[in-house]
């Protein structure tokens, strides 16, 4: 992991004073503040979820209710800390009563996050849930499909590996998601140890098991599990 140079940190100030004051969308009349993300900006392992909850809304932070907490708890688990990592979603401001993002909040809000990912040049960004899942990958496939399985990828001119896994807010209140959460992160020390993908190649051979089969299922929304 190289140090951020002052440009970058520049860039990055520059960009979250830009996400701030933005009023692309509609979504800045009802939001209480805009939340750019945070964390190390030299970091190898970026997180994006879909988008801010009332906690976030409220504080301008990424996942800091109770989602929040339990990604601490897995941080934890593989000698992390969130501080060490760097924090986003898809969308930066809060859409009403959490619904899902529209395709017109996306396109608004997806140029952030490309730019983002081009200053931080993580090697793995781990996508949380469906919406960042199905936006970074470009497949409309499930998570529950394609979550811990690496996938060898280029945005904004830098290779990566996203990594699909649960949202936190989905697993808190079931059981085996939960789980099945747990197991995939416990992969991802493995998945940090291997060279950055070069040219959209695979990961190397039996470098991250595959992950054992999960049934389809339901995801509830974070506001029906009373997150938010």
């Amino acid at each position: 992991m190289a140090p951020a140079t002052d440009d970058d940190l520049a860039a990055l100030a520059a960009l979250r004073a830009e996400v701030e004051a933005c009023t692309l969308c509609d979504l800045h009349a009802t939001r209480t503040k805009a939340v750019p993300g945070e964390g190390d900006p030299a970091s190898d392992l970026m997180f994006v979820g879909e988008a801010p909850g009332y906690h976030e809304d409220q504080q301008g932070r990424p996942f800091v209710g109770q989602a929040g907490k339990l990604l601490e708890q897995l941080l934890a688990s593989i000698g992390l800390t969130r501080e060490q990592v760097f924090i986003a979603n898809v969308l930066k401001s809060r859409p009403p009563n959490n619904r899902d993002p529209r395709p017109e909040e996306i396109a608004a809000c997806q140029p952030y996050l490309w730019r983002q990912i081009e200053l931080i040049k993580p090697k793995v960004i781990c996508t949380l849930g469906n919406h960042a899942t199905k936006l970074l990958t470009g497949d409309p496939a499930g998570i529950t499909r394609v979550h811990g399985r690496p996938q060898a990828t280029a945005i904004a001119g830098h290779s990566l590996y996203l990594y699909p896994i649960f949202h936190p807010a989905a697993a808190l209140y079931t059981p085996a998601m939960l789980t099945t959460l747990k197991e995939d992160f416990r992969r991802l020390p493995e998945l940090l140890a291997q060279a950055a993908p070069e040219d959209g190649a695979p990961p190397p051979a039996g470098a991250v098991p595959a992950p054992a089969a999960t049934p389809d299922a339901p995801l509830a929304k974070p506001e029906q599990l009373g997150l938010f």
